[in-house]
């Protein structure tokens, strides 16, 4: 990986605007969510907890796609990696883009839309944990399989900034699970023990 350092300018200003928007988005969404479990803030002014969550997942889904064009923008203004640029290479991150997206496809149609964006923090809650695929493989599918995706896509293009980037993924979202999963964890715990004591 330090390796990779020698390919990549990492004082360009469009590799430092796709760091800043890869580090925003999970500081955003967790934030916002927070702030709307602890105040219902979001709910009182879309008139219901549902509208507030699909406008929050919304925004989330324009920040993602901002994320992403960065993301691109940055590789496309680095150079390749003359010995990744290959069929090879390029099969080999196609695959892994391809089991990325499945990760990510089936996460959404298992949580539905509530459940993957932070329906929990606005009180709209799932009956039961899910433990079905892609949640039987690994936790988190959704974050390691964006991960995946980014990953696929650098190696498609050959890109040392893109695995730079890539790693700054990654560890956003290793943090974002440190921040998250506990206090998720917590919500649900609180639901079990108001339904045990009725």
């Amino acid at each position: 990986m330090v390796q990779l350092f020698g390919y990549v300018d990492v004082t360009d200003t469009g590799f430092i605007v796709a760091v800043l928007s890869i580090a925003f988005n999970p500081l955003f969404w967790n934030v916002v969510a927070r702030w709307e479990h602890k105040t219902r803030a979001l709910s009182q002014v879309f008139g219901s907890p549902h509208a507030a969550c699909y406008c929050l997942g919304t925004a989330i889904l324009l920040l993602n796609c901002v994320r992403s064009h960065c993301f691109t923008e940055a590789m496309k203004s680095q150079p390749k990696l003359e010995g990744w640029d290959c069929h090879w290479t390029y099969y080999s991150g196609l695959a892994i883009s391809a089991v990325g997206t499945l990760f990510v496809i089936s996460s959404f149609l298992a949580l539905g839309f509530t459940g993957t964006f932070l329906g929990d923090y606005f009180g709209i809650l799932m009956e039961e944990k899910v433990t079905s695929f892609p949640f039987s493989v690994l936790d988190n599918p959704m974050y390691w399989g964006s991960t995946a995706i980014y990953l696929g896509w650098s190696l498609m293009h050959a890109s040392p900034a893109g695995l730079l980037l890539t790693a700054v993924v990654a560890i956003s979202y290793t943090i974002a699970v440190l921040y998250e999963g506990p206090f998720t964890e917590e919500i649900y715990r609180r639901k079990q023990k108001g339904v045990k004591s009725k």
